[in-house]
């Protein structure tokens, strides 16, 4: 954890996921709907659309003296350019969240707490492949306590237009669904164990 109990992510991908809004609805779910203090800023690669994006986001208790993240606690990894740019930033004991269907991420330090989910799919399933980064909040919902999984949800569905709410709110649910039982998986698994 970072000076004042700050919380760093950052969220990597490419432009078109939704990067940016990604890090828009976090750190608006932790400053209007669970009154913490946040800040968000983005970076884009020489082309918008296709190029490479990240966003990173700061929560904390306190006031927040630098938006910009150097030692994240959280990496959201959404695309192999932006794990591969970023992975070496992670903290030690860091949660690290990946898209298995765009990013393979090889050798990973043992201290790092990973989960991976097929976000891109998912969303394909749902009719929107543009939805992998609400899964994705939705997974981040159920395996961390940066905000609560309510003002997530409530962010997301203020974020996005009336008309994809259901949608939206179908995705964010699916990716929580997700975390949830990879949890009570390993929860049994570790019961199990001698």
């Amino acid at each position: 954890m970072s000076a004042g109990g700050e919380k760093e992510i950052m969220i990597t991908g490419f432009g078109g996921q939704g990067i940016v809004l990604t890090g828009n609805i976090l750190s608006k779910a932790a400053a209007l709907h669970d009154e913490k203090h946040a800040t968000m800023t983005q970076s884009y690669g020489p082309e918008a659309r296709g190029g490479s994006c990240q966003s990173q986001v700061i929560i904390s208790n306190e006031e927040i003296l630098s938006p910009y993240v150097e030692t994240p606690e959280v990496l959201i990894a959404m695309n192999q350019e932006g794990y591969d740019k970023s992975i070496h930033a992670l903290a030690s004991g860091g949660l690290l969240l990946w898209d298995t269907d765009l990013v393979e991420p090889g050798e990973v330090d043992p201290s790092f707490n990973t989960f991976s989910i097929p976000a891109t799919r998912f969303a394909e399933k749902l009719g929107n492949k543009m939805m992998a980064n609400i899964v994705m909040l939705g997974f981040l919902s159920a395996l961390s306590e940066l905000v609560s999984p309510d003002s997530l949800r409530q962010a997301v569905l203020s974020s996005v237009p009336p008309a994809t709410k259901d949608k939206n709110a179908e995705a964010f649910d699916r990716g929580r669904e997700y975390g949830e039982a990879i949890l009570k998986s390993r929860s049994k698994q570790d019961q199990e164990q001698p």
